[in-house]
């Protein structure tokens, strides 16, 4: 693990300290990430070869590389973890992965304010909106 991402930790780590909250996290992060993928295979950019290239995997594709230069090992995780999501997303109406991406939200903002008592991390530093996924994948992996 990489200097940068132990510090991208702690820092998100001291934001979600009560089980509570992390509870809420564990169920909400997967939900919000899973509904954004969904809604990014909505969008067709392409075709070729008999498949259609969405929005969604440029954005995989982005957001793994930044993964990968923070920790190689979690980054391919990542990616096999969101090519599934993508695939599973093809499948979900648009409607109910809007209704998913409300209910994980809820659950982030429960945690924070029932729970927490703290604002969320990403209100201080935006880049814990990516960090928050890859610390829930290395808690459930044992890497963090």
């Amino acid at each position: 693990m990489s200097p940068v991402l132990k510090e991208h930790f702690a820092d998100y780590g001291a934001f979600h300290a009560t089980p509570g909250n992390k509870a809420c996290h564990s169920v909400g992060i997967p939900l919000i990430f899973f509904a954004v993928v969904a809604l990014l295979g909505h969008v067709p950019l392409l075709r070729a070869f008999g498949f259609t290239v969405t929005l969604a995997e440029p954005v995989i594709l982005a957001v793994t590389l930044y993964y990968v230069r923070l920790d190689a090992a979690l980054g391919a995780m990542m990616l096999i973890v969101s090519a599934v999501l993508a695939t599973a997303g093809r499948l979900v109406p648009v409607s109910v992965a809007i209704a998913l991406f409300v209910l994980g939200w809820v659950l982030q903002f429960v945690g924070h304010y029932v729970y927490e008592k703290k604002s969320p991390a990403f209100f201080r530093n935006v880049n814990h909106l990516l960090v928050g996924p890859l610390w829930i994948l290395a808690k459930a992996t044992g890497r963090a």
